[in-house]
């Protein structure tokens, strides 16, 4: 979505998302049960907070679904005419120099020898760097880590990313081939009930119903049918603020509940539903006064228009951060100031990258794209 284009609120839902992956893997490194954060609130409070970061992932896959159907059906004006080959083009144009630079960077650094960006065997099979590359840019990170673990600490998060692509690989032909919106939500409301079904058949399976494919797929799907039924059905008034009231709180406790090893069957699905109600809200109501007189809003609707850098590049910071300060000689509040430097750090190198490198590659590939006459973008 262009700068002029964006949705504020979408932005808050999508840096609310990220806050959560980020806080999950600050915890998952450094163990918050010795901080006054757990002294005041209860060690089971925090680790309830940070043990269930995989829904901020679920809530990332919601907005995407939606803000790539929602901008196809306005570029093209009608999904029925979408043009693949532009549309796989402006996908590289996003995707791949910030894919390329953090391969880059961890293959760097794993050359010089900092031992937690080399690869490891959790589950005692060696893979090799050629491998980790390969899954990498070919997208099926997730498959490479269900079979052999979490083999490259900062490119692990890369799972996703394999299970987005994946999926936007067929949305152009879906949409030439099925034409008619009906056909495309018949199609996406198949994939949303095949979800909870194959997580459910995976239970115990942590490859199998967290980052396999069809285990994350509903979520897209549910984004992509918002954007379809988002402009139909309007979501104003205090009807509206009720409801997606409503929705927060059990949102909330969703998140707050159970682990999500518990909890994925139907909670992944519910947590999707939710998100995409209040993308459903952000639609009707694209900006609102509460985000302008809210700094802490205005700060996590920040985070959320640097997502995507932050989450490929947050755990080269975490790692340089556990590799200067080991978790085991860090104690107490040492590890609140680490979890501010860690996202201040996290925050500045996203956005400097995001201002300096991303959006001018992504600039210069969609010229050379029109150029080429292949972005026919109105």
């Amino acid at each position: 979505m262009s700068i002029g284009l964006r949705n504020p609120r979408i932005d808050l839902i999508r840096g609310v998302s990220i806050l959560l992956v980020l806080f999950h893997h600050f915890n998952i490194a450094y163990h918050m049960n010795d901080t006054t954060l757990s002294m005041v609130f209860g060690w089971d409070a925090v680790r309830a907070l940070a043990r269930n970061g995989n829904y901020g992932v679920t809530m990332f896959f919601v907005i995407s679904g939606y803000l790539i159907t929602s901008n196809a059906d306005r570029r093209w004006v009608g999904l029925a005419r979408i043009n693949a080959r532009s549309f796989y083009g402006l996908r590289i144009a996003r995707i791949l120099p910030c894919l390329l630079l953090l391969l880059l960077i961890v293959n760097l650094l794993a050359v010089a020898g900092v031992p937690i960006f080399q690869n490891h065997a959790p589950t005692g099979t060696v893979v090799s760097f050629w491998v980790v590359n390969l899954a990498s840019l070919a997208f099926w990170m997730n498959v490479l880590i269900s079979a052999h673990g979490w083999v490259n600490y900062p490119l692990g998060v890369l799972w996703s990313l394999s299970v987005e692509e994946v999926f936007y690989l067929s949305f152009p032909i879906l949409c030439l081939v099925l034409q008619r919106e009906a056909r495309l939500l018949a199609f996406w409301a198949v994939i949303i009930i095949v979800g909870p079904l194959y997580r459910f058949t995976h239970q115990g399976d942590e490859g199998g119903f967290l980052y396999a494919y069809f285990a994350c797929f509903d979520g897209i799907a549910i984004g992509c049918c918002t954007a379809l039924l988002a402009p139909r059905l309007h979501l104003r008034g205090i009807a509206a603020t009720i409801l997606q009231a409503c929705v927060i709180v059990a949102m909330a406790f969703i998140y707050l509940w159970r682990p999500i090893a518990q909890t994925n069957v139907l909670g992944v699905s519910a947590m999707a539903l939710a998100t995409a109600v209040l993308l459903w809200g952000a639609h009707n109501r694209p900006a609102g006064s509460i985000l302008e007189h809210s700094r802490i809003l205005s700060i996590v609707v920040w985070f959320g228009r640097l997502s995507y850098e932050l989450y490929l590049f947050h755990l080269i910071v975490l790692g340089a951060a556990r590799t200067i300060f080991p978790p085991n000689v860090v104690i107490g509040d040492e590890k609140l100031l680490l979890l501010i430097a860690f996202l201040t750090l996290s925050a500045a190198l996203s956005a400097a990258l995001t201002r300096l490198y991303a959006e001018p590659l992504n600039r210069t590939l969609r010229w050379l794209l029109e150029r080429q006459g292949v972005n026919q973008a109105a």
